[in-house]
């Protein structure tokens, strides 16, 4: 199965190994799902993950290292369609990097925009813990 984890999702994954984001980040490094992501994703990633407010909680060193492994082990999308499912325009980049990665599903904890549209040009629009659910896992 091939998905596209929201940088929401990456980035609680990262914050705790505990909860749905976190286990989900876990069964991509074990190989239980493809990840696909992109540049446009990577860059936001990284722009995220820079925020000061994140700097107490994430070791830079740690961030600076997942970010390098989604590049490398992931599928990173290229040629991205022009999406405007969302009046969020890193949502349509989500949902874009989805179509061009040919993933299954989108999983994001966005409730009020991703969430709520369940599905974009056949990419299924989940959250963490369905997505555990449908992947089998606790």
């Amino acid at each position: 199965m091939r998905l596209v984890l929201d940088t929401n999702v990456l980035v609680s994954g990262l914050l705790s190994a505990k909860g749905p984001p976190g286990q989900l980040v876990a069964a991509w490094l074990e190989h239980r799902f493809e990840l696909v992501t992109s540049a446009d994703q990577i860059d936001e990633l990284r722009r995220v993950l820079a925020y000061p407010k994140l700097s107490r909680y994430l070791d830079p060193a740690e961030a600076r290292d997942f970010v390098e492994n989604l590049e490398v082990l992931a599928i990173v999308a290229a040629s991205l369609p022009d999406v405007t499912a969302s009046p969020d325009p890193d949502d349509n980049m989500i949902l874009a990097t989805a179509m061009a990665g040919g993933a299954e599903a989108v999983v994001s904890g966005d409730k009020a925009d991703l969430l709520a549209l369940h599905e974009v040009a056949g990419v299924q629009i989940w959250s963490a813990r369905a997505t555990l659910q449908r992947l089998g896992l606790p």
